[in-house]
């Protein structure tokens, strides 16, 4: 990512940009889908596109989900290797119509622009007929019910190819302020919602790290899709969407 660009909380915090006081607007009118005050800074970025630097060196294919404003996008275009594609997917239109016009302008993408497309779509529902190299995600999953989250876990590993990535990203102390809340249901609610990804992190979790520098402080989680298949899945299964 060009380290001249100022970081997403800068903008939100009155220096400059739109895209930040974009997303800090839509934060307020919908904190639910949303998921976050700010856009995800730069050091989230860097961990989150890890997978994309891992597998570098050949063309890959790329899904990017919960795109928001563009901040992880940004740095997804600057690493994508030649020949790449790559796919965001955001549900948001007021995000949508700001990340098309993000990968229209962007320099970097001048005479490949053909290679990314933009998906107004719940991931849950994005069926393009390939599988993806690498999967990141910015939904915010402690937003979430249980069986949306088992939804899309199940997405993600259907999507990707045998030894494909995903990174996905949770707030730290999300659980310990969630316990404080004074409804028992939204902290029920919460608890079975984080053992649906601790499930998903047993069984195939490769690493995680903790970005200190992010506002909050954010865990990285990396997951593998198997290669001899997923537990429970058939090949007629493995192309169906399930919607949210």
């Amino acid at each position: 990512m060009d380290d001249s660009i100022t970081t997403p909380h800068d903008r939100v915090l009155g220096q400059s940009g739109a895209g930040g006081w974009m997303f800090f607007l839509e934060a307020a009118r919908d904190i639910r889908t949303t998921g976050a005050l700010a856009p995800s800074g730069r050091a989230l970025a860097h961990a989150l596109t890890e997978p994309v630097r891992s597998q570098a060196g050949r063309p890959l294919c790329v899904l990017e989900a919960g795109a928001g404003t563009g901040s992880v996008t940004r740095s997804l275009i600057h690493q994508l290797p030649a020949g790449s594609r790559l796919d965001i997917v955001e549900a948001n239109p007021r995000f949508t119509g700001r990340l098309r016009d993000l990968v229209r302008t962007h320099p970097h993408l001048a005479g490949q622009r053909e290679g990314v497309r933009v998906h107004e779509a719940y991931v849950e529902e994005l069926d393009v007929g390939r599988r993806y190299d690498a999967i990141i995600s910015a939904l915010p999953f402690a937003n979430f019910d249980p069986p949306q989250i088992e939804a899309i876990m199940g997405r993600y590993l259907e999507l990707l190819r045998p030894g494909g990535l995903l990174a996905y990203f949770a707030y730290r102390g999300t659980r310990q302020a969630r316990s404080l809340l004074p409804s028992r249901t939204q902290a029920r609610r919460h608890r079975a919602a984080e053992e649906v990804l601790a499930d998903y992190r047993r069984r195939y979790a490769t690493g995680r790290s903790t970005v200190w520098a992010n506002l909050p402080p954010a865990d990285v989680w990396h997951l593998q899709r198997p290669t001899e298949g997923l537990p429970g899945t058939s090949p007629a299964s493995a192309g169906a969407a399930t919607g949210r």
